[in-house]
């Protein structure tokens, strides 16, 4: 019988640049968009990074600057539509 594990899990790094930003948070559908359940810490030159670890599947964020600023990741490839009119980035573990 097969069964899951944690070891199934990947490791994901998420990093952005904003350096006058006093928080950052990585929200999406790994953590029903939650703004305070993945906050990312920040280096002496500004880069924020944010680290999950996620089981395979396809997943939608975005980054919040400041809890006010919805921003998109700059490094993500994939982007779709979302409710709001704007665009959420998708990241697919394998």
């Amino acid at each position: 019988m097969a069964r899951k594990s944690a070891s199934m899990k990947k490791t994901i790094n998420f990093k952005l640049f904003a350096p006058t930003a006093k928080k950052v948070a990585v929200a999406g559908t790994f953590n029903n968009w939650n703004t305070d359940s993945l906050l990312a810490k920040r280096d002496t030159r500004g880069n924020w990074t944010a680290k999950i670890s996620l089981p395979p599947g396809r997943y939608e964020y975005k980054f919040v600057v400041d809890n006010s600023y919805w921003i998109e990741d700059p490094n993500c490839k994939i982007r779709v539509p979302n409710s709001l009119g704007s665009q959420n980035c998708v990241i697919e573990v394998k």
